[in-house]
């Protein structure tokens, strides 16, 4: 995986869940969206994202969660964005 534009974000985690991912997911050898960098730095910043992304993604809706997903990557990938 490349490393983060911001080297101090993705070097300096701030105790809490989305460094304890990062770490398990680096020890796996895993890829892992590079935005949990910014989540571990800046946790309390954060949060209000998170909850939000969670909500739009996971909550309630007329569509699966499967499919917002789907629709989120395609929109990812037409925007040449990565993850």
């Amino acid at each position: 995986m490349k490393p983060m534009f911001l080297p101090a974000v993705e070097h300096s985690p701030a105790a809490g869940p989305y460094k304890q991912l990062i770490e398990q997911m680096q020890r796996a050898g895993s890829e892992y969206p590079q935005i949990w960098h910014l989540f571990a730095y800046l946790p309390e910043a954060t949060e209000h994202l998170a909850r939000f992304t969670q909500a739009v993604l996971r909550g309630p809706a007329p569509l699966s969660p499967g499919l917002r997903e789907l629709i989120a990557a395609y929109t990812s990938k037409r925007n040449d964005c990565p993850f």
